[in-house]
Protein backbone atom coordinates (compact mmCIF):
# COMPACT_ATOMS: atom_id res chain seq x y z
CA UNK A 1 0.00 0.00 0.00
CA UNK A 2 1.32 3.50 -0.68
CA UNK A 3 0.83 5.89 1.52
CA UNK A 4 2.26 10.04 0.27
CA UNK A 5 5.70 8.92 -1.47
CA UNK A 6 6.33 5.82 1.23
CA UNK A 7 5.41 2.04 0.24
CA UNK A 8 3.66 -0.21 3.21
CA UNK A 9 4.49 -4.15 3.44
CA UNK A 10 1.11 -4.51 4.81
CA UNK A 11 1.22 -8.30 4.87
CA UNK A 12 4.11 -8.65 6.72
CA UNK A 13 4.90 -6.01 9.39
CA UNK A 14 3.18 -4.07 11.55
CA UNK A 15 3.69 0.03 11.65
CA UNK A 16 3.34 2.67 13.29
CA UNK A 17 1.09 5.57 13.37
CA UNK A 18 1.70 8.61 15.74
CA UNK A 19 -0.79 10.64 17.41
CA UNK A 20 -0.66 14.27 17.31
CA UNK A 21 -3.57 16.35 18.79
CA UNK A 22 -3.84 19.33 18.25
CA UNK A 23 -6.87 20.14 20.99
CA UNK A 24 -7.42 21.52 24.22
CA UNK A 25 -9.67 18.89 25.00
CA UNK A 26 -8.49 15.08 24.15
CA UNK A 27 -8.70 12.32 26.62
CA UNK A 28 -4.95 11.56 27.04
CA UNK A 29 -2.49 14.47 25.83
CA UNK A 30 -5.69 17.45 25.49
CA UNK A 31 -3.52 20.82 25.48
CA UNK A 32 0.01 19.72 25.32
CA UNK A 33 0.92 20.14 21.28
CA UNK A 34 -2.00 22.71 20.52
CA UNK A 35 1.29 25.23 20.45
CA UNK A 36 2.81 24.96 17.12
CA UNK A 37 6.55 24.79 18.40
CA UNK A 38 5.90 22.01 20.58
CA UNK A 39 3.78 19.87 18.19
CA UNK A 40 6.88 20.26 15.82
CA UNK A 41 9.29 19.64 18.70
CA UNK A 42 6.55 16.64 19.43
CA UNK A 43 6.94 15.48 15.89
CA UNK A 44 10.57 15.54 15.76
CA UNK A 45 10.54 13.24 18.82
CA UNK A 46 8.53 10.87 17.21
CA UNK A 47 10.07 10.34 14.05
CA UNK A 48 13.36 9.78 15.89
CA UNK A 49 11.32 7.13 17.91
CA UNK A 50 10.86 5.11 14.88
CA UNK A 51 7.09 6.35 13.56
CA UNK A 52 6.18 5.43 10.24
CA UNK A 53 2.85 8.00 9.44
CA UNK A 54 1.47 11.06 11.55
CA UNK A 55 -2.02 11.17 12.27
CA UNK A 56 -3.40 14.81 13.02
CA UNK A 57 -6.26 15.48 14.87
CA UNK A 58 -8.35 18.86 15.55
CA UNK A 59 -11.23 17.74 17.51
CA UNK A 60 -10.96 15.28 20.07
CA UNK A 61 -12.89 12.35 20.01
CA UNK A 62 -13.12 11.20 23.58
CA UNK A 63 -16.83 9.41 24.21
CA UNK A 64 -17.59 12.06 26.57
CA UNK A 65 -16.81 15.76 27.77
CA UNK A 66 -15.52 17.26 24.05
CA UNK A 67 -16.35 20.02 22.34
CA UNK A 68 -17.77 19.59 18.94
CA UNK A 69 -16.44 22.24 16.46
CA UNK A 70 -17.48 23.72 13.28
CA UNK A 71 -15.79 22.86 10.11
CA UNK A 72 -14.10 26.38 10.28
CA UNK A 73 -12.73 25.71 13.88
CA UNK A 74 -11.48 22.50 12.98
CA UNK A 75 -9.74 23.62 9.56
CA UNK A 76 -8.37 26.08 11.70
CA UNK A 77 -6.92 24.13 14.45
CA UNK A 78 -5.14 21.36 11.45
CA UNK A 79 -3.99 23.20 8.47
CA UNK A 80 -1.30 24.96 10.20
CA UNK A 81 0.07 22.17 11.46
CA UNK A 82 0.09 19.90 8.24
CA UNK A 83 1.70 22.63 6.45
CA UNK A 84 4.22 23.23 8.28
CA UNK A 85 4.87 19.22 9.12
CA UNK A 86 4.91 18.91 5.28
CA UNK A 87 7.77 21.54 5.44
CA UNK A 88 10.13 20.07 7.81
CA UNK A 89 9.41 16.77 7.64
CA UNK A 90 9.74 13.71 5.17
CA UNK A 91 6.95 11.88 6.96
CA UNK A 92 3.07 10.58 5.69
CA UNK A 93 0.54 12.65 6.92
CA UNK A 94 -2.74 10.97 8.43
CA UNK A 95 -6.06 13.50 9.28
CA UNK A 96 -8.32 12.45 11.93
CA UNK A 97 -11.85 14.09 10.39
CA UNK A 98 -15.11 12.53 9.71
CA UNK A 99 -15.89 16.13 7.77
CA UNK A 100 -15.61 15.74 4.34
CA UNK A 101 -14.93 19.97 4.06
CA UNK A 102 -12.21 19.32 7.12
CA UNK A 103 -10.88 16.79 4.77
CA UNK A 104 -10.78 18.70 1.42
CA UNK A 105 -8.74 21.30 2.52
CA UNK A 106 -6.78 18.69 4.12
CA UNK A 107 -5.83 17.08 1.15
CA UNK A 108 -4.81 20.78 -0.27
CA UNK A 109 -2.41 21.36 2.53
CA UNK A 110 -0.70 17.87 1.64
CA UNK A 111 -2.40 15.32 3.94
CA UNK A 112 -1.56 11.89 2.18
CA UNK A 113 -4.37 9.60 3.85
CA UNK A 114 -8.08 9.81 5.81
CA UNK A 115 -8.72 8.62 8.93
CA UNK A 116 -12.39 8.86 9.31
CA UNK A 117 -13.44 7.28 12.74
CA UNK A 118 -17.10 7.12 11.40
CA UNK A 119 -16.82 5.21 8.66
CA UNK A 120 -17.74 7.36 5.54
CA UNK A 121 -21.05 7.55 8.17
CA UNK A 122 -21.22 11.17 9.42
CA UNK A 123 -20.69 13.19 6.55
CA UNK A 124 -21.82 12.02 3.44
CA UNK A 125 -19.61 13.94 1.37
CA UNK A 126 -16.48 12.19 3.06
CA UNK A 127 -16.44 9.38 0.51
CA UNK A 128 -16.68 11.26 -2.87
CA UNK A 129 -13.96 13.69 -1.02
CA UNK A 130 -11.64 10.40 -0.56
CA UNK A 131 -12.30 8.93 -3.94
CA UNK A 132 -12.07 12.34 -5.53
CA UNK A 133 -8.28 12.94 -4.47
CA UNK A 134 -7.39 9.04 -4.78
CA UNK A 135 -6.04 8.94 -0.89
CA UNK A 136 -5.72 6.29 0.88
CA UNK A 137 -7.99 6.07 3.85
CA UNK A 138 -8.57 4.01 7.31
CA UNK A 139 -12.29 3.95 7.99
CA UNK A 140 -13.05 2.65 11.55
CA UNK A 141 -16.21 0.97 12.77
CA UNK A 142 -18.39 3.21 15.31
CA UNK A 143 -22.21 3.32 16.10
CA UNK A 144 -24.15 5.39 18.75
CA UNK A 145 -25.33 2.75 20.54
CA UNK A 146 -23.64 -1.01 22.47
CA UNK A 147 -27.42 -2.75 21.21
CA UNK A 148 -25.70 -5.62 19.29
CA UNK A 149 -27.43 -9.06 18.74
CA UNK A 150 -24.59 -10.83 18.08
CA UNK A 151 -21.36 -8.76 18.60
CA UNK A 152 -18.93 -9.51 15.68
CA UNK A 153 -21.47 -10.58 12.96
CA UNK A 154 -22.71 -6.76 13.61
CA UNK A 155 -19.57 -5.34 13.34
CA UNK A 156 -19.45 -7.05 10.07
CA UNK A 157 -22.49 -5.74 9.06
CA UNK A 158 -21.62 -2.09 9.99
CA UNK A 159 -18.13 -2.50 8.33
CA UNK A 160 -19.77 -4.20 4.92
CA UNK A 161 -22.26 -1.17 5.29
CA UNK A 162 -19.13 1.17 5.15
CA UNK A 163 -17.38 -0.86 2.35
CA UNK A 164 -20.47 0.08 0.16
CA UNK A 165 -20.49 3.49 0.93
CA UNK A 166 -16.26 3.22 0.17
CA UNK A 167 -17.06 1.16 -3.33
CA UNK A 168 -19.95 3.40 -4.70
CA UNK A 169 -17.79 6.64 -4.40
CA UNK A 170 -15.48 4.82 -6.47
CA UNK A 171 -12.51 4.99 -3.19
CA UNK A 172 -9.65 2.97 -4.75
CA UNK A 173 -9.87 -0.99 -3.15
CA UNK A 174 -6.31 -0.74 -2.42
CA UNK A 175 -6.53 2.53 -0.41
CA UNK A 176 -8.79 1.05 2.36
CA UNK A 177 -7.32 0.56 6.11
CA UNK A 178 -10.67 -1.60 8.61
CA UNK A 179 -10.16 -0.31 12.16
CA UNK A 180 -12.27 -2.20 14.73
CA UNK A 181 -13.01 1.16 16.39
CA UNK A 182 -12.13 -0.06 20.24
CA UNK A 183 -13.36 2.57 22.36
CA UNK A 184 -16.14 3.14 19.97
CA UNK A 185 -19.76 2.13 20.21
CA UNK A 186 -18.73 -0.69 22.45
CA UNK A 187 -18.73 -1.94 25.95
CA UNK A 188 -15.76 -3.19 28.07
CA UNK A 189 -15.92 -6.82 27.13
CA UNK A 190 -16.90 -5.71 23.65
CA UNK A 191 -13.69 -4.17 23.28
CA UNK A 192 -11.75 -6.86 25.09
CA UNK A 193 -13.70 -9.56 22.67
CA UNK A 194 -12.63 -7.82 19.23
CA UNK A 195 -9.01 -7.13 20.52
CA UNK A 196 -8.83 -10.39 21.16
CA UNK A 197 -11.09 -11.62 17.50
CA UNK A 198 -9.22 -9.24 15.75
CA UNK A 199 -7.92 -11.73 12.77
CA UNK A 200 -11.48 -12.24 11.76
CA UNK A 201 -12.17 -8.45 10.28
CA UNK A 202 -8.96 -9.94 8.08
CA UNK A 203 -12.23 -11.85 6.09
CA UNK A 204 -12.70 -8.81 4.23
CA UNK A 205 -9.20 -8.37 2.43
CA UNK A 206 -8.18 -5.15 3.85
CA UNK A 207 -5.24 -4.16 6.16
CA UNK A 208 -6.57 -3.58 9.97
CA UNK A 209 -5.17 -0.84 12.48
CA UNK A 210 -5.82 -1.24 16.00
CA UNK A 211 -5.69 1.67 17.96
CA UNK A 212 -6.04 1.40 21.95
CA UNK A 213 -3.15 3.35 22.99
CA UNK A 214 -3.85 4.49 26.88
CA UNK A 215 -7.53 4.22 26.39
CA UNK A 216 -10.34 3.24 28.93
CA UNK A 217 -10.29 -0.47 28.14
CA UNK A 218 -6.99 -0.74 29.50
CA UNK A 219 -7.72 1.72 32.40
CA UNK A 220 -10.57 -0.37 33.83
CA UNK A 221 -8.29 -3.60 33.24
CA UNK A 222 -5.47 -2.34 35.36
CA UNK A 223 -7.34 0.66 37.31
CA UNK A 224 -4.97 2.85 36.28
CA UNK A 225 -5.03 6.54 35.18
CA UNK A 226 -4.28 7.38 31.57
CA UNK A 227 -0.69 8.45 32.31
CA UNK A 228 -0.16 5.00 33.19
CA UNK A 229 -1.80 2.79 30.10
CA UNK A 230 1.78 2.30 28.52
CA UNK A 231 2.70 -1.31 29.58
CA UNK A 232 -1.28 -2.06 28.47
CA UNK A 233 -1.11 -0.44 25.60
CA UNK A 234 1.74 -2.61 24.65
CA UNK A 235 0.45 -5.82 25.50
CA UNK A 236 -2.43 -4.80 23.02
CA UNK A 237 0.28 -3.96 20.07
CA UNK A 238 1.45 -7.22 20.62
CA UNK A 239 -2.13 -8.93 20.10
CA UNK A 240 -2.10 -6.65 16.90
CA UNK A 241 1.49 -8.16 15.46
CA UNK A 242 0.16 -11.24 16.53
CA UNK A 243 -3.20 -11.69 14.58
CA UNK A 244 -2.12 -10.11 11.39
CA UNK A 245 -2.52 -5.95 11.62
CA UNK A 246 -0.31 -3.60 9.68
CA UNK A 247 -0.87 -0.44 11.80
CA UNK A 248 -0.97 0.51 15.29
CA UNK A 249 -1.94 4.06 16.67
CA UNK A 250 -0.24 5.23 19.62
CA UNK A 251 1.06 7.85 21.85
CA UNK A 252 4.35 6.26 22.63
CA UNK A 253 6.56 5.28 19.68
CA UNK A 254 9.80 4.03 21.28
CA UNK A 255 7.78 1.73 24.03
CA UNK A 256 5.87 0.18 20.23
CA UNK A 257 8.84 0.14 18.21
CA UNK A 258 10.36 -1.81 20.36
CA UNK A 259 7.31 -4.46 21.57
CA UNK A 260 6.43 -4.49 17.35
CA UNK A 261 9.95 -5.85 16.91
CA UNK A 262 10.12 -8.23 19.71
CA UNK A 263 6.72 -9.46 18.71
CA UNK A 264 7.53 -9.91 15.08
CA UNK A 265 10.82 -11.31 15.89
CA UNK A 266 9.25 -13.96 17.65
CA UNK A 267 6.35 -14.72 15.40
CA UNK A 268 8.68 -14.89 12.39
CA UNK A 269 11.07 -17.37 14.34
Amino acid sequence: MKIGNREFDVNNHTYVMGILNVTPDSFSDGGKFNDMDRALFHVEEMIAEGMDILDIGGESTRPWGYTVLSVQEETDRVIPVIEAVKKRFDIPISLDTCKGAVAKAGIQAGTDLINDIWGLKYDDTMAGVIAEAGLPCCLMHNRDNTDYHNFMEDVAADLSDTLFLARKAGIREDGIILDPGVGFGKTYENNLEIINRLEELKVFGYPILLGTSRKSVIGLTLSLPVEERVEGTLVTTVFAVMKGCAFVRVHDIKENVRAIKMAEAIRNG
